[in-house]
């Protein structure tokens, strides 16, 4: 463990006193059991232990939205959600939402509206998007800025992501009802 790890307090799934808990999960998927320490995040096992990197680490506080992962379907902020609490459950990334090299409409969306920048926050963006349409398919605008608020963009002002997301209703499947 680096000083900097020791320091913010992430252990990057290696404990120093040696205790361990066995969790099973499936990450875009794939079914995965590992051993790993108390608090390991969520966050740390996706990028360390599974080398899935396109959820970013940035406020380790829960309000940027950059590590924004979804756990049975709903958008969870990584950073501050234990590896744990993730057991038996389906976890989806940023890495598992295209189907081979066809992208998901949301991921198009983006790129036809120009809904990205740096990209920096964009997986996040994106999986919050898609808990968003899987939840209402057919948001109104203020529904898409009420949800979104949780994921904060450095680089754009917001309008061209929120068309995104509204071009991408209709273009997904939510559920019926």
């Amino acid at each position: 463990m680096s000083s900097e790890d020791r320091k913010n307090g992430r252990d990057n799934g290696h404990s120093p006193d040696g205790i361990g808990i066995s969790i099973g999960l499936t990450v875009n998927g794939r079914r995965v059991s590992l051993d790993i320490p108390p608090q390991l995040t969520l966050l740390d096992l996706l990028r360390d232990r599974l080398s899935l990197k396109g959820a970013k680490r940035s406020c380790d506080l829960q309000v940027c939205g950059t590590c924004t992962v979804l756990v049975n379907g709903k958008a969870v902020s990584a950073c501050t959600y234990l590896a744990y609490e993730a057991r038996g459950a389906e976890v989806l990334t940023i890495e598992g939402v295209a189907d081979g090299n066809r992208l998901h409409p949301i991921q198009q969306a983006f790129i036809d509206n120009g809904a990205f920048q740096c990209g920096f926050c964009t997986p996040g963006m994106i999986l919050a998007a898609k808990s968003l349409l899987d939840e209402v398919p057919r948001p109104s605008e203020e529904k898409v800025k009420e949800y979104m608020q949780g994921n904060i963009c450095r680089c754009t002002g917001y309008r061209k992501i929120v068309e995104a997301i509204l071009d991408a209703a209709g273009k997904t499947v939510g559920p019926t009802g």
